[in-house]
């Protein structure tokens, strides 16, 4: 299976209220010493990877900037990155090369650079067409910035595009979703994100709503019901529109979807670069004894830590955890996932582990079972957090040796 890379990018031009990234303002200089860091370890992984038991399988088919803002990086520096990521890791002729944008940071000298280095696929943070509800989360750009970048990343000729949403935002109502949608919609973009707001504590806005507070517009987000509706009303009009939906999140047109993302729900190998970023190999053939199917790293998400020092965490899988990541991460498909071929790959573990979870779920109406196949329901994707706990076990990681 060919590896996907991917480099994280926390640097920002504002902290948006309902971000839990590990994102942030910084200096360009510092943006400077964060690349450097980036290819100092690229170019040690491969040592890594093996003093862990890792295999890195390449070529790569897929490279993915996120962030943060990605285009924020000056122009050289971001030549620099994709230059060194090719130069350590072979990456095949057709490969998909993503970059995170916001509107607004896309000018002549950043869409030249990515050019330059082979991108072929931007993904636009945009969460609103409707300016009140982007301004409201501080976001900066405007609904007609956001058609001018989208009009001008396909003159250079990157017309596959992403166009990511966000239902629940402060100010948002049934009108100003249809709205967004209709706008997204008429782009005529190949792919669309559509995330509902998560609430919880690693955000301003989160922590705001949890205590009943008013700041960051708390009081004007929608509630739990509407935003849900507003979620069903996006798969509608998405679907009805010919981008159609192939991940809880993500809608695409027919051969536009997300090569990258694909490989974290079907667990195919990838590597990450980065705060807060994370990556599984395969293990090596002399850990089959052990029961160690792969192996996952994951680097802090302390932009001063990473920079002082390698601070990664190791962790070996089994293959009793890698059969519930296969269904927990699989079930995210709307292809779902197929029983006959966990059985080849897992034997009896699947029948101690997962028959009576998937009996469960289908009763209560979470999943569909249709012969081997397995999907969730338009119910068991409202509630798919719900359904992914059942199918995470108790059992912890292999320490290290």
């Amino acid at each position: 299976m060919p590896l996907g890379l991917y480099i994280s990018i926390p640097f920002c031009r504002s902290k948006c209220t309902y971000c839990n990234f590990a994102s942030g303002v910084f200096s360009a200089a510092q943006m400077g010493q964060y690349v450097d860091r980036l290819v100092s370890d690229m170019r040690a992984m491969r040592g890594f990877a093996a003093e862990h038991g890792a295999e890195i399988l390449e070529p790569a088919d897929s490279i993915y900037l996120g962030g943060g803002t990605p285009s924020l990086l000056p122009p050289d520096q971001l030549k620099k990155l994709l230059f060194n990521l090719r130069q350590e890791f072979a990456l095949l002729p057709k490969a998909e090369v993503t970059v995170e944008c916001a509107p607004g940071t896309l000018t002549d000298a950043i869409i030249q650079a990515l050019l330059t280095r082979g991108v072929n696929r931007a993904s636009l943070g945009v969460q609103s067409f409707v300016d009140k509800e982007a301004a409201s989360v501080a976001r900066l750009h405007t609904r007609e910035k956001t058609l001018q970048d989208i009009e001008h990343l396909r003159r250079a000729g990157i017309s596959n595009i992403n166009v990511d949403l966000i239902a629940g935002l402060p100010h948002q109502t049934r009108e100003s979703w249809n709205y967004s949608l209709d706008e997204a919609i008429a782009t005529g973009v190949p792919h669309v994100s559509v995330y509902m707001l998560e609430v919880d504590e690693d955000s301003r806005l989160g922590r705001e709503l949890i205590a009943g507070g008013t700041r960051y517009h708390a009081h004007f987000v929608p509630d739990e019901d509407l935003t849900a509706e507003m979620y069903e009303t996006a798969w509608d009009r998405l679907n009805s529109a010919g981008i159609r939906q192939y991940e809880i999140s993500n809608f695409a047109r027919e051969g536009y979807e997300s090569r990258h993302n694909l490989k974290y729900w079907t667990r195919q190998p990838y590597l990450g670069f980065g705060v807060d970023a994370h990556s599984m190999l395969p293990a090596k053939a002399r850990f089959a004894e052990e029961d160690v199917e792969s192996v996952r790293f994951a680097t802090t998400d302390n932009y001063d830590r990473f920079l002082s020092a390698p601070d990664l965490t190791v962790a070996k899988v089994t293959s009793a955890q890698a059969l519930e990541e296969s269904f927990f991460l699989g079930l995210r498909l709307n292809r779902g996932v197929s029983l006959a071929v966990i059985r080849e790959r897992f034997g009896p573990l699947f029948h101690a582990h997962g028959s009576v979870i998937i009996d469960d779920l289908t009763a209560q109406g979470l999943l569909h079972r249709e012969g081997d196949i397995v999907r969730l329901t338009p119910r068991g994707r409202l509630l798919s957090n719900e359904v992914f706990e059942r199918f995470v076990g108790e059992e912890e990681s292999l320490p290290i040796r």
